[in-house]
C-alpha cells in the first residue's frame, strides 16, 4: 500500500474583492489537484482580506453560516475533484455569535466536521477577540479517506497543548491555517527573528508529537500587515521538507510518507514515555 500522501499547500494574497479570491482559489485548487495532490490546505480566512486589522461590526457581514455558499461551492469541487479540502471559514453560527472555523470536506464532497478556534488573539491589529467567540469543539482529528488530519488555526500554533491534544485524538497530520505577518516598522528589526520563531514552533510540535505538520499563510501587504509567506510543511523529524515564497502566491505539492510516523514514534518514543500521572498542574493558570 502507497503510504506516500501528496499535500497541496495554497498560498495566496488577498484583495476586497471576495469573489475574486474565491476564483483564485478554486483554481488554483483545480491546478493542485490536476499534479496529483490529494489533500488541499487553504490560508486561514481565504475568501477575504485580514478584516481583524479594526474593530468594524460591518466586517460581520462577510461571516457565512455552516453549510454556505463557500462551503456548497467547495463541497461540490472536492467531490468532483475526488480531493480533502481544509477550507477556513469566517462562521456566523447564529445572531451574534460568530467563529474563527475551518470545514473539513471530505473526498466525496460531505462535510466531515468543523473546528473552531480555540485560542483568540487580541494583539495590534490582530483584534480578533472583537469578532470571535473561542471555540467549543475541542481539540479534533479528523479520520479522512487521505489520513488522520487534526486542524488548529494560526494563534494556536503556539501552544504545545493544542498539538499535544491534537495528536492524543490520533492525528497524522496537523494542518495550520494562518495570517501571519510584520506590523509596520517590525520587519528591519524583528522580521527574521519573528519568522524564524513561528516555523521553529511548529517544527517542535512535529518532533514532539511524531506528526507532519502543514502551514499554510497568506502572502502580500494589507493596511498595516506585511503577510510574510513563507507557508512550509515539516516531518515528524522537525525537518522542513519545501518552504513557499516569503512575497508570492504559490501552491506548493509536498509528498508526505506517513509511513515516517511509526518509525518516528518508535525511535524517539514520547508517548511511551509521557508521566500523565504527573501533568494535573497544567490544567492551572499559574502555580503561584
Amino acid at each position: 500500500m502507497n503510504s506516500t500522501l501528496d499535500i497541496a499547500v495554497i498560498q495566496t494574497a488577498c484583495t476586497s474583492n471576495r469573489e475574486a479570491n474565491l476564483q483564485a482559489t478554486i483554481g488554483q485548487i483545480v491546478d493542485a489537484s490536476k499534479s496529483g495532490a490529494k489533500l488541499i490546505c487553504l490560508q486561514e480566512l481565504f475568501a477575504s482580506t485580514y478584516f481583524c486589522q479594526s474593530e468594524n461590526h460591518e466586517h460581520f457581514n462577510l461571516a457565512q453560516s455552516i453549510p454556505g455558499a463557500i462551503t456548497d461551492q467547495l463541497s461540490e469541487l472536492a467531490n468532483q475533484l475526488s480531493v480533502v479540502i481544509i477550507a477556513p471559514v469566517f462562521e456566523r453560527r447564529a445572531a451574534g455569535l460568530f467563529h474563527n472555523s475551518a470545514v473539513i470536506i471530505e473526498s466525496d464532497g460531505s462535510l466531515l466536521g468543523t473546528y473552531r478556534k480555540m485560542h483568540i488573539p487580541d494583539d495590534p491589529y490582530f483584534y480578533e477577540k472583537f469578532y470571535f467567540t473561542p471555540g467549543d469543539l475541542g481539540f479534533q482529528c479528523f479520520e479522512t479517506s487521505v489520513g488522520k488530519i487534526g486542524v488548529c488555526i494560526c494563534w494556536d500554533q503556539w501552544f504545545p497543548e493544542a498539538a499535544r491534544l491534537t495528536a492524543l485524538q490520533g492525528a497524522e497530520v496537523l494542518v495550520y491555517p494562518t495570517a501571519i505577518g510584520w506590523q509596520a516598522g517590525e520587519k528591519a528589526e524583528f522580521g527574521q527573528s519573528q519568522l524564524d520563531a513561528w516555523q521553529t514552533i511548529m517544527r517542535s510540535h512535529a518532533i514532539a508529537n511524531g506528526v507532519f505538520v502543514v502551514a499554510s499563510n497568506r502572502v502580500g501587504m494589507e493596511e498595516n500587515i506585511e503577510f510574510w509567506g513563507s507557508s512550509f510543511v515539516a516531518d515528524p523529524y522537525g525537518a522542513v521538507l519545501r518552504t513557499a515564497s516569503v512575497e508570492n502566491p504559490e501552491t506548493m505539492i509536498v509528498p508526505c510518507d506517513l509511513s515516517l510516523i511509526e518509525t518516528a514514534r518508535t525511535h524517539w518514543p514520547f508517548f511511551r514515555d509521557r508521566r500523565i500521572d504527573a501533568y494535573a498542574d497544567l490544567s492551572k493558570r499559574w502555580l503561584n
